[in-house]
């Protein structure tokens, strides 16, 4: 039986914690075992060798994803125009895919950093959060979510490192945090 997000809420999960993305991820599985239509539009990545670009494809037809991103770290002192053009195209995307296509849960991921990083006005991300249709969820990921953009949310879940294996020099490993 399919599910039903019913009005649809839009969530933020930012913070300077691990686990946001992997969060959404979370989100876009359970979904799909629901039957329920999942988009993932990840801003700021290209193809690196996540894991979930693998996974997702377990999970077609129910969740696609799209990158917009080039496959290096974004400066958030002075972006790359290419970044910004990427971006730009990530974010036309969203809206098609928001206003058209009218998914079960449509997932910006990373789009707090793009945000921060000035890449995306966030004036049009406050504005496409207030003409989001009912009957989508809408969940924002990344570090740095303005003010206003909490306070439009409905649900905001910070992430908080409190202890983090990094600091002791371990790399991203495969499958567990790429």
């Amino acid at each position: 039986m399919k599910g039903s997000v019913g009005k649809g809420y839009i969530q933020i999960y930012t913070g300077n914690g691990k686990g946001k993305t992997t969060a959404a991820l979370g989100l876009a599985l359970r979904a799909a075992g629901h039957g329920l239509s999942v988009v993932i539009i990840q801003f700021m990545k290209g193809w690196i060798d996540y894991g979930e670009l693998e996974g997702v494809k377990m999970l077609s037809p129910y969740v696609r994803l799209h990158q917009c991103g080039r496959d290096t770290f974004v400066n958030p002192k002075s972006p790359d125009p290419e970044d910004v053009r990427l971006a730009r195209e990530g974010f036309e995307l969203a809206k098609k895919v928001l206003f058209e296509e009218k998914p079960d849960i449509l997932i910006l991921d990373e789009m707090n950093c793009a945000v921060m990083f000035n890449l995306i006005p966030e004036e049009e991300v406050l504005d496409l959060m207030e003409r989001k249709p009912d009957g989508v969820e809408l969940v924002l990921t990344g570090r740095g979510a303005t003010e206003r953009m909490m306070e439009k949310a409905d649900l905001v879940t910070e992430m908080r490192e409190v202890k983090h294996y990094y600091a002791a020099g371990v790399d991203a490993r495969v499958g567990i945090e790429r």
